[in-house]
């Protein structure tokens, strides 16, 4: 399970893949309407609403408590617990000593272990010291079973670096499973063990998915082999820091360490998603927990399978959210989109004509309502895959064309997101770039914001950034920054060159 754990003031990403390591937390599970449960079969399932004294006429549709017991029973045998076991680096120096402590001495783990975000959260340091040796590390995991030929999904996480992987079935069989391949970029792995017949899991479509909706999470919580937990849809289609490939699905059912990779089930009994993240501040649930899609594991299920490896496809473009000044800035309609910060040069992008500046509002018909529908969207796609945008550019929409690159390509750059900066007003002191200056930003044109006054500072704008357009306009000097700025509407959008990376700021005009 990722978990995003907080210090004090700031939500922070740290792998909570498995139960080795205490970590406390309790759902809430909240009461909506009763549901009818039915898997497929023709014979008839009775309605599951709680037993209540019979209401008045006038009286108003029963609210009552929905029964996933039918699920359970249905369905619970093809969730798996999984082992994995291997070994950490530390440091020979163990004692408790006053001088061992004086010279860092104690545990240490290798900062490139796969359980290292465990360690440190329970105050173990980075970093090996003379003298090293192994030490055995233990973790654990849930999965469940899609083909009876033993196919099992899971998350990539729960299976990083393991040396051994072992798959425990409800009726206390246990297999070593092979790890057919994982894609960390959406936390998906593919494991095989030597069975058949095995009980499997109905996949469903999250796309039906409602927010509101009930939804049922099974997988083994700090060990506890097929631990039911409830909960409803919060929302659909979030994107997670260090996640842009996957729209995930929030949820308020009770998730913890070693419910990674266990499936979350939809009101029909069917798989919609995979269990893989929580938010955070103790390290254990706290009301908000996220599921992988389960199109976008069927998806890298498919790959594995067929090829041993994954491919997804680049755009080559850095996205960041449109708001509401944004949206002012380029006379759209509503804060929607994807607004381009930055075109890799020579990639698919640039190829197609796009531009700093566009805004992509579609992708092969599908809405783009937010930055992160369009990573999400890619990321599902195949290299060499054509696909049509509908962009916003200088006041009216065009469509491009674009044949999508490789992600793996070592120069590719993925589509990700970028969060804005602060609104505030106008207030820079600009002159013209040094040619040394020009050639270390690595630019052809622009001006150097020397001072920030107060409105500006306010934008999140710093002295040193190269202002490079506005509202779409290049600037190459002072003159064009004035004719830009007489044009200006109550906003404007200011794009600036920082530390290599190009981001469009927000500036309302008041």
């Amino acid at each position: 399970m990722h978990t995003f754990i907080s210090t004090p003031r700031r939500l922070i990403a740290a792998l909570l893949a498995a139960g080795v390591l205490g970590a406390t937390g309790a759902g809430l599970v909240t009461a909506r309407t009763a549901h009818a449960f039915s898997f497929g079969s023709p014979a008839p399932v009775a309605a599951v609403a709680a037993s209540t004294p019979a209401a008045p006429a006038a009286a108003s549709t029963l609210v009552t408590l929905p029964d996933f017991s039918q699920i359970t029973a249905h369905y619970g045998a093809a969730v798996v617990n999984i082992s994995v076991s291997g070994v950490r680096k530390v440091s020979d120096s163990d004692d408790d000593s006053p001088a061992a402590r004086q010279r860092g001495g104690g545990p240490q783990i290798d900062p490139d272990d796969p359980f290292a975000p465990f360690f440190r959260h329970f105050g173990i340091p980075d970093g090996l010291g003379r003298g090293q040796q192994a030490v055995p590390v233990r973790g654990e995991g849930s999965g469940f079973i899609v083909d009876p030929n033993g196919i099992v999904l899971t998350n990539a996480h729960v299976v990083k670096g393991a040396d051994r992987v072992t798959v425990k079935l409800t009726d206390r069989r246990e297999f070593q499973a092979r790890v057919l391949g994982a894609d960390p970029k959406t936390d998906i792995a593919v494991l095989e063990i030597d069975a058949r017949d095995l009980p499997t899991v109905k996949l469903g479509n999250s796309g039906d998915l409602k927010v509101g909706q009930w939804v049922l999470a099974i997988g083994s919580p700090f060990g506890f082999e097929n631990t039911v937990t409830a909960g409803v849809v919060s929302a659909k289609g979030r994107s997670l820091p260090d996640d842009s490939y996957v729209p995930f699905i929030q949820t308020d059912a009770a998730v913890n360490p070693g419910n990674s990779g266990g499936p979350l089930f939809n009101a029909s009994g069917e798989v919609v998603g995979i269990n893989s993240q929580i938010y955070s501040r103790t390290g254990g649930y706290q009301g908000v927990s996220f599921a992988i899609p389960i199109e976008v594991a069927e998806h890298v299920q498919k790959q594995i399978v067929e090829t041993g490896k994954v491919e997804h496809a680049r755009l080559g473009v850095t996205v960041q959210e449109v708001n509401q000044t944004f949206a002012d800035s380029f006379k759209l309609d509503k804060p929607e989109g994807a607004l381009v910060a930055n075109v890799d040069a020579g990639g698919p992008a640039a190829r197609a004509g796009l531009k700093t500046g566009d805004v992509i509002l579609k992708i092969d018909d599908q809405a783009i309502a937010s930055s992160g529908d369009l990573p999400a969207f890619i990321g599902q796609s195949l290299p060499g895959q054509k696909v049509q945008l509908e962009v916003w550019r200088g006041g009216h929409a065009e469509t491009v064309v674009a044949t999508l690159g490789n992600a793996s390509d070592k120069s590719a750059r993925v589509a990700q997101s970028a969060d804005g900066v602060k609104k505030g007003q106008l207030g820079l002191a600009l002159r013209p770039l040094q040619p040394g200056e020009a050639r270390q930003a690595g630019v052809d044109h622009g001006l150097l914001i020397e001072d920030v006054r107060g409105p500006a500072a306010l934008a999140g704008v710093q002295g040193g950034d190269v202002l490079l357009a506005i509202n779409g306009s290049p600037v190459k000097d002072v003159d064009q920054v004035r004719a830009a700025m007489s044009k200006a509407g109550k906003s404007v959008a200011l794009l600036i060159e920082r530390d290599g990376d190009r981001i469009f700021v927000p500036v309302d005009l008041g």
